[in-house]
């Protein structure tokens, strides 16, 4: 442990017993016993979201899409939506609709990955994703995760994203002393081993060099599967641990028996065992036939360097290029459909 970090460390400590936070010391106490049960680290593989810094340049950098899309190209998708809407919706002022309209045919013929518009800077910004992992498989929440004051089981609770939008990129913010041991742990992380290409595993050793500090993500929650073979995810990302349980609720009784064409007789087991699990209240783990299903606990981290957060690696595969996504605009907003 370099001194920089070990005096951060102190810091944090000192702070923690300065505050004299019964709450806070139950949390960093369910931390240390989730590192002792969990005490490996499961990539699951990049994912890419939006961060914005305002004019000046001395404005920390804040997410404006979440970090979970799968490809860089979702996200520069995202952010031509998210311009060309602002140039119909959002102004009257012709040069402000003439600049954000310039941008958004940058990223209709161009893969970039940052744009300065009307003096904001835009960046796709390239986040980890992993799970702590045990003997017995992932993490599953802890018991000082929040939970929603209203636990519906209703179907907007469903799409409750992680809540990353205007969260600021900042290194060096004080989290906690746990939080700070992991993001001690995380600086050296880089791809090893054969199955990962040469390509990434370069790639991810620059990084160290070039974006050296980490930034923690908002913590999210999903469904993994265990069908025999290993665990994979299902599903997306979700705010709280009740929120993954309600999206695995829907998954059993409505999505995946019209995804896979469930016959009757497998509609009502999975019916029979959603009932079980919606039942339980705050089951974190839900078995069918050979499946095994569980809510996880699941981190993200950013890297960051002086110029801020790091963007996509060279190596960071697109599975499709920039295209058009809506209809012409002239600078006074006039949209021609059908062109």
């Amino acid at each position: 442990m370099d001194d920089d970090w070990k005096r951060q460390l102190d810091r944090l400590h000192e702070g923690l017993v300065r505050r004299d936070d019964p709450a806070e010391w139950v949390t960093e106490a369910d931390a240390v016993r989730a590192s002792r049960r969990y005490p490996y680290l499961m990539l699951r593989g990049p994912v890419f979201g939006l961060a914005a810094q305002d004019p000046g340049g001395s404005a920390p950098w804040r997410l404006v899409r979440s970090v979970t899309s799968g490809a860089p190209q979702d996200v520069r998708d995202g952010l031509n939506s998210l311009l060309w809407f602002r140039a119909r919706d959002d102004t009257d002022d012709p040069a402000e609709r003439r600049e954000l309209l310039a941008a958004v045919a940058v990223l209709e013929r161009e893969p970039v990955d940052e744009l300065t518009v009307l003096g904001v800077r835009y960046r796709v910004v390239r986040g980890e994703e992993f799970a702590r992992v045990g003997e017995s498989g992932p993490e599953p929440p802890r018991p000082t995760d929040p939970e929603p004051a209203d636990p519906s089981w209703e179907e907007h609770r469903r799409d409750a994203p992680v809540p990353d939008p205007g969260f600021a990129l900042t290194p060096g913010r004080e989290d906690g002393l746990m939080a700070g041991a992991m993001k001690l742990a995380l600086r050296d992380l880089v791809y090893t081993g054969a199955h990962f290409p040469k390509e990434m595993r370069a790639d991810s050793t620059r990084a160290l060099t070039s974006h050296p500090e980490v930034v923690l993500l908002p913590v999210g929650f999903g469904v993994v599967e265990h069908d025999g073979r290993g665990w994979r995810p299902r599903g997306a990302l979700r705010a709280s641990p009740h929120d993954a349980r309600q999206q695995l609720f829907g998954g059993l009784t409505e999505s995946w028996p019209l995804l896979y064409g469930f016959d009757d007789r497998e509609r009502a087991r999975y019916a029979r065992a959603a009932a079980e699990f919606r039942a339980a209240g705050r089951a974190d783990e839900l078995r069918v036939d050979d499946e095994l299903f569980r809510i996880c606990r699941v981190e993200r981290m950013v890297r960051c360097g002086p110029d801020g957060p790091e963007p996509p690696r060279p190596s960071d595969a697109d599975h499709y290029g920039p295209t058009k996504m809506h209809p012409r605009m002239d600078e006074d907003g006039t949209v021609h459909h059908g062109e």
